[in-house]
């Protein structure tokens, strides 16, 4: 029988997410899935990133799992309000499609003007395997964002030295083992450029520790709503 595809949830933030029939997960928290992603992805990571990196006006960030395309969206608005321009690239093995992601409601919930719908609809129509451009302006501020979608696994990853943040979204280690592995944290380790950081929903010890013997320093930070840690890495400038 084929895949059915995922499941249109809601959260208790009123914000939409998606359970995964193959893995028997939901993509975001049930507690809330706009404000899991801005805790872990945009206030723990990208924000930490861009003052760890003086306010530079370009970033470049890996996601391990576009998922909704969630974390992009709102890194996309982070930098609008910044004038930030940010190279996205992100690897999923099961993309939804354009009329799924339709279906989302994170333009009334984020409250979005209908440029910047129309910019999220976008990131869903881009071809994948391509690097896609997406620009906008807010305030007299213009942002860039180029947008590389892989169709893949994580274990895929082959790049070096390229990405000042990364977005460790992968499925929970329980059910995706092999993404959390020893193997994947130094691909990920070979892709960020030094003072990089990486953000994670996990808390998992044997995720810390492999982290830790990478070469990373390791937070435990307090975790989104429903959770009570989340980790955050830096590598050394």
């Amino acid at each position: 029988m084929a895949d059915s595809g995922p499941d249109l949830i809601l959260t208790s933030d009123g914000s939409h997410s998606l359970r995964s029939p193959l893995f028997g997960e939901s993509y975001h928290s049930l507690h809330g899935a706009v404000q899991e992603s801005s805790h872990v992805y945009i206030r723990a990571g990208l924000a930490h990133a861009h003052e760890r990196y003086n306010g530079a006006s370009e970033l470049s960030i890996l996601e391990l799992g576009f998922g909704t395309g969630l974390n992009a969206l709102l890194s996309l608005l982070y930098a609008l309000e910044r004038g930030l321009s940010i190279h996205y690239a992100a690897i999923e093995a099961y993309p939804i499609d354009a009329e799924l992601a339709a279906r989302l409601n994170y333009a009334s919930v984020l409250s979005l003007t209908e440029a910047e719908s129309a910019l999220f609809m976008e990131m869903h129509r881009l071809p994948w395997g391509k690097v896609g451009s997406l620009s906008t302006s807010r305030m007299g501020g213009e942002t860039k964002m180029s947008l590389e979608k892989r169709h893949g696994f994580f274990e895929e990853l082959s790049d070096e030295a390229a990405y000042e943040l990364v977005y460790y979204d992968a499925f929970a280690p329980s059910v995706q083992p092999d993404c959390w592995s020893t193997e994947m944290v130094k691909k990920v380790r070979r892709a960020m450029r030094p003072g990089g950081v990486l953000t994670t929903f996990s808390a998992q010890g044997a995720f810390r520790r492999r982290l830790q013997a990478a070469g990373f320093e390791v937070e435990r930070l307090p975790g989104p709503p429903g959770k009570r840690e989340m980790l955050r890495a830096t590598l050394p400038f």
